[in-house]
């Protein structure tokens, strides 16, 4: 194009013709490009049109007008987005957020546990190596006895229990109003804590000579009969004795204490001297009682000092080196504990005494399995202070090691205590631990296995695969204790307090349940959108469990925070995609990589009559518009077909590929790629995938094309682009629109170069479905962003060019595909029936060369694209002619300097000669 200014031109000369007919015997273009030529030579745009005068000449012209006009027609409906049938041919399809979606998705269910490193048959227990921890008292429904708390138990909780943030003002609330409520998820320390505080504040009090002056309350009595029980005197209950009370909240038709009970208890407990701490779960049920002038919230003890803890009494009882509280000096990771008890014991833990007897105390051992521990908030005190319990004592240097080998040496035979703690530290840090444990934070009882395994490791007697086997069961316990018996309260009798309860059962029940199912599947997505799906799983779950009856659910007695609480979950502020935009939202996400995977393997293993309402439920999201719901649901979809692929396939699979809708058919084939990611898998998908693209219906022929777009439903490359195109030109192309997307899907595979041979070979077809498969490729190849189709995170040369066209960005990425790509376009723009569509996407990546603020944008693509497509006269004439169209254009002029610049791009200084740009413009 000239410099001078182009606009000033008369006229605009005819767009350039090419002719239909495609003749093997055409010349190839720029006079021998091998394998890319192209079959039908275009027309001079400046050739004389040939003239006859006969009219059955006109006629017969006319009649070729009108069937080149016919065939221009039917390409420019096979290059339509085969997503947006059931919308129309100008529906949006948001593919850049599906592919985001899924692949978020993925990774949140990429930890590969599908074997953990003990017997699901037999979960009551752990046994790695010689580690044993029972996990009976977890299951739904326990509850504990009444009756005093063991001396022994105030007196380990008075030197060694962690005070959580905040522990100060619990303690001078309960001093104060003599009750407390103390709320907080299960497992998190919270009757630990409530235990310290009854015994500090008891020890100061009316009841410090007493030996009992702690007790447990019978949770079946409820605060009512406590009350009774302490204004009375009845019992036989000294003054100023202390209260640990956990009613059963969670219970159908229990009703939580009211404002009124709370007093009472509260003035009988001022008049005896005495104090009281009512322990609650977090949720709709405790809320009023938390809000009230007596609740607290109970924050969880720290994860790293409960474990540096832990792994130092483990390292102690085995080495024989006693050890006190280091503080922040000490190897094993900065945490002490306090001095040993009186009797030389340690009575820390472990539940074993110093010669490794069982510990007899029976309200201890039911306190641990009930709220994640034997002391349920870890045992220490947070880094830095000084290695102090709260009596004050200092602990001893926490560095001190022994000099004698203690009874279990580590593994190299050195059995120094100092060495073995810096080992611990250096172990603990370790990634591949670090990602087999897959938690944020450990809860008490986990940290007391973990320490387990570390010390047992460090001992010798647990090898490494056993120690990550171990680490990779802590989210699968977690796992089984929220879904272990949740419905057999549903079983239980009413309360005999008289009252009749006024909230439903199955709802209030379940849906902290269809949370945490919601989470694993939805994970990462808005909160608003995993609890509403949480809402719609909740209701499946209700009429699973009672057909008879319409679930009842409150509409304002949600609280998030406490299904935070209840699923470890943690909020985040992340993107959300709406409409094609990137907005801010509040996401959702398991604190914890490991969590997902362990809830639906637990699902899906032992819990089988819950899989019908779970179906129901996720073909539901699979018709849910936004990419964020039906694309991660359907990647779980695929995950839970691994585990049990004879039923995924039946209930899930096959009656969603062969759904008339393609949101269901998108969600099925990606159900099929997720579980051909297995290995264990991938022969079947394959064969599923073989048959329906041979012999099954059009909806499953569209099914298995989508899913031969991932590159994982075939043996190769090669057989995978043999299926599509057999997909594609069978009867008459009616599947070519999707076979075309997922041929360039493949495209961004690193089998790229395969991709485009067969398309260069396709061109030069006999058969003009093979050709038209060829051309919609290519046209689509520059009509599609990256971000529709990658796979890749943002880092990678093209994740990095999302918004870019995907051919600019191959070829600004991959220079060694520059010429083929070119030669394959410049087929699609001399090819008569696919001319007009090559044009108008010539013009989508000249546009795109800077953005409307003037920034760079693709012309690092195009600069490498254009001078391989203009390597010719009449190729150069072409773009002439369209950057004119474009400058001429009533509602998007292209400026005259755009112009210029895109012209330099794409004729080199060299080839540039005034007579010639004068000719042409």
């Amino acid at each position: 194009m000239a410099d001078e200014a182009v606009a000033s031109r008369p006229a605009e000369p005819a767009a350039p013709k090419a002719k239909e007919a495609r003749s093997p015997e055409a010349p190839p273009r720029g006079g021998g490009r091998g394998d890319d030529r192209a079959k039908d030579a275009p027309e001079r745009p400046d050739a004389p049109e040939p003239t006859d005068t006969s009219d059955s000449a006109d006629d017969e012209a006319g009649e070729r007008e009108k069937e080149r006009e016919r065939a221009a027609d039917r390409f420019k409906d096979r290059t339509r987005d085969p997503l947006t049938e059931e919308e129309g041919e100008e529906g949006p399809t948001d593919a850049a957020a599906a592919a985001r979606a899924r692949r978020e998705g993925q990774k949140l269910l990429s930890s590969n546990r599908d074997l953990i490193g003990f017997d699901r048959s037999d979960i009551g227990q752990v046994h790695i190596g010689d580690i044993n921890v029972r996990l009976d008292a977890l299951r739904s429904g326990l509850l504990m006895r009444d009756g005093p708390v063991p001396a022994e138990e105030l007196l380990r909780i008075r030197r060694t229990h962690i005070e959580p943030d905040g522990y100060v003002r619990l303690r001078r609330a309960l001093e104060a109003r003599r009750l407390l409520v103390l709320g907080g998820a299960p497992g998190t320390g919270r009757a630990s804590t409530a235990l310290a505080l009854l015994e500090e504040v008891t020890r100061a009090g009316e009841g410090r000579e007493n030996s009992e002056r702690v007790r447990r309350a019978d949770p079946a009595r409820g605060v009512r009969e406590l009350a009774t029980q302490v204004a009375g005197g009845t019992g036989g209950h000294p003054r100023g004795t202390g209260y640990l009370l956990e009613p059963a909240l969670d219970r159908p038709g229990t009703l939580p204490p009211d404002g009124m009970d709370l007093d009472q208890l509260a003035s009988a407990l001022a008049e005896q001297g005495s104090y009281a701490v009512v322990v609650v779960s977090v949720g709709s049920a405790a809320n009023p009682l938390l809000a009230g002038r007596y609740g607290a919230i109970c924050p969880p003890a720290p994860t790293r000092e409960l474990v540096a803890v832990r792994l130092r009494q483990r390292l102690e009882e085995e080495h024989g080196d006693p050890v006190g509280g280091g503080g922040a000096g000490g190897p094993g990771g900065g945490d002490g504990r306090g001095p040993r008890d009186g009797d030389g014991s340690r009575d820390a833990g472990g539940g074993r005494d110093r010669n490794g007897g069982a510990h007899r105390d029976r309200g201890r051992d039911e306190h641990a399995d009930r709220d994640g521990g034997p002391d349920g908030g870890g045992d220490g005190r947070r880094d830095g202070d000084g290695g102090r319990g709260r009596d004050g004592r200092a602990g001893r240097d926490g560095g001190r090691s022994g000099d004698r080998p203690g009874r279990g040496a580590g593994p190299d035979g050195d059995g120094s205590l100092s060495l073995l703690l810096e080992r611990a530290a250096e172990l603990r840090e370790d990634p591949e631990v670090t990602e087999a444990v897959g938690l944020d934070d450990l809860r008490p009882a986990e940290a007391e296995l973990f320490a387990s395994l570390l010390a047992g490791h460090l001992r010798g007697t647990v090898s490494r695969a056993e120690l990550l086997s171990g680490c990779r069961g802590l989210a699968a316990v977690q796992a089984y204790e929220w879904f272990a018996g949740v419905d057999r309260a549903l079983a239980a009798p009413p309360p005999g307090d008289g009252r009749t309860p006024v909230r439903s059962g199955t709802a209030a029940l379940f849906h902290p349940v269809a949370f945490r199912i919601a989470l694993a599947v939805l994970g990462g997505a808005s909160h608003s959108a995993v609890s509403a799906a949480a809402h719609l799983l909740t209701w499946e779950l209700s009429v699973q469990s009672d057909p008879d009856s319409t679930p009842a659910r409150p509409l304002f007695c949600d609280d998030p925070e406490a299904d935070l609480a209840l699923s470890r979950a943690r909020p985040a502020d992340g993107v959300v995609d709406v409409a094609g935009s990137e907005v801010t939202g509040r996401l959702i996400f398991y604190r914890g990589s490991a969590l997902p995977a362990a809830v639906l393997a637990e699902l899906w293993d032992r819990h089988f009559p819950v899989r019908a309402p779970v179906v129901r439920w996720l073909r539901l999201l699979a018709d849910d518009p936004r990419p964020q719901v039906s694309m991660r649901a359907a990647v779980a979809a695929g995950e839970l077909s691994v585990r049990d692929f004879e039923h995924g396939y039946a209930e899930l699979i096959r009656p969603l590929a062969e759904a008339p809708t393609p949101r269901r058919r998108v969600f099925a084939a990606t159900a099929l790629d997720q579980a051909a990611g297995h290995a264990s898998h991938r022969r079947a998908v394959r064969k599923v995938v073989d048959n329906w693209s041979l012999h099954g219906t059009p909806a499953q022929r569209w099914t298995a094309a989508m899913a031969l777009g991932y590159g994982r439903c075939a043996d190769s490359m090669d057989d995978t682009l043999d299926t599509l195109a057999e997909i594609g030109v069978r009867d008459d192309g009616e599947q070519l629109a999707v076979a075309s997307l997922n041929v360039v899907r493949l495209l961004t595979l690193p089998e790229c170069a395969t991709v485009l041979r067969r398309l260069a070979a396709w061109t030069g077809h006999r058969r003009e479905e093979y050709q038209d498969l060829a051309l919609v490729s290519i046209v689509r190849l520059a009509l599609t962003d990256v971000d529709e189709v990658l796979d890749d995170e943002p880092g990678t040369p093209l994740g990095d060019r999302g918004d870019w066209p995907l051919l600019l960005a191959l070829a600004a990425t991959r220079p060694k595909l520059t010429g083929k790509l070119a030669d394959l376009f410049w087929t699609a723009l001399n090819t008569a029936r696919s001319r007009d569509v090559a044009l108008d996407a010539l013009e989508t990546l000249l546009r795109s060369a800077s953005r409307k603020d003037g920034r760079a944008w693709t012309r690092e693509g195009l600069a490498a694209l254009l001078p391989a497509l203009t390597a010719e006269e009449q190729d150069r004439r072409r773009l002439d002619w369209l950057l004119r169209r474009m400058m001429r254009d009533q509602d998007r002029p292209l400026a005259e300097e755009r112009a210029r610049a895109l012209w330099r791009l794409a004729v080199p200084a060299r080839q540039r000669r005034s007579e010639e740009e004068e000719s042409h413009g």
